[in-house]
């Protein structure tokens, strides 16, 4: 554990296409040990002005780690060791809307968990606790973003449902459809639960950056791998422009949101 000083404030969990830390000046890098194993890859600590800055690759390094195979309790649980208070997460995601454009920039305020085989939680017993997720983002965070995207320009919608899926397989035309037109869902990713769960069990405030990669088979545009990586490397720019404009106005004091004490009253 970091003494005071050393205490790292915000962290950048690096989605699909960030794995670039050269936005960062380095200083360290930590093989965290947790009771929940190893965390995707090493952790490096480094600064971006007087911002300490903890970031973690997602998926690893070379994106060896599928969706499901991600070990969320251990990264969250090194990053919140760490002193770690806001965590901004760029993903790739896919569109439900025509409204939300390959290249847009999303910042979720909903999910709709359909994972299936995940560890959702840190409290399996003999403690149990029941966290509030009515408004699952921080809202603190997504008015900083909100405030930087309009500043940079970047074309972004400020809200939205993200629908997040088992994966690694994409879905189906038929799944693609209830999520859009039953679900009334307007993107499509395999991240976001349960990562923002188990920040929230933390106390540590969540920023989903979600960059549209693709409209989903609903389109009748069927996805590749390919086309994702290619529409998302042309805007990789864009993200770590947000992020360094992001993190240096991120204040220590959290006035909008209630992310900092979500346990209260939530353990049993």
């Amino acid at each position: 554990m970091p003494s005071q000083d050393e205490s790292v404030q915000i962290a950048v969990i690096g989605g699909t296409g960030i794995y670039d830390t050269s936005l960062f000046k380095e200083e360290r890098t930590l093989k965290p040990q947790t009771p929940y194993g190893d965390t995707s890859d090493v952790i490096l600590v480094g600064s971006l002005g007087d911002k300490k800055v903890a970031f973690l690759p997602r998926h690893g390094k070379g994106h060896r780690i599928p969706p499901h195979m991600i070990n969320y309790r251990a990264n969250i649980w090194a990053l919140r060791e760490l002193g770690v208070k806001r965590i901004i997460a760029p993903s790739a995601v896919g569109s439900l809307d025509y409204k939300f454009k390959p290249g847009d920039i999303i910042l979720p305020d909903q999910f709709i968990d359909l994972t299936k085989r995940r560890a959702y939680t840190f409290y399996d017993g003999p403690q149990v606790c029941h966290v509030s997720m009515a408004d699952p983002l921080c809202s603190d965070l997504r008015i900083v973003a909100k405030k930087c995207l309009t500043d940079l320009n970047i074309r972004y919608h400020d809200k939205g449902t993200y629908i997040c899926i088992e994966g690694p397989r994409f879905s189906t035309r038929a799944e693609s459809h209830i999520f859009k037109d039953i679900l009334h869902a307007d993107i499509i990713g395999m991240t976001l639960v349960p990562e923002c769960i188990l920040a929230r069990e933390s106390e540590i405030c969540y920023l989903s950056i979600s960059t549209i990669t693709d409209y989903d088979v609903w389109a009748d545009q069927p996805v590749s791998s390919k086309e994702i990586i290619e529409t998302l490397q042309k805007n990789v720019d864009n993200t770590k422009n947000l992020l360094s404009k992001i993190i240096p106005s991120v204040t220590e004091e959290r006035t909008n949101c209630s992310c900092g004490h979500a346990l209260k009253d939530a353990l049993l």
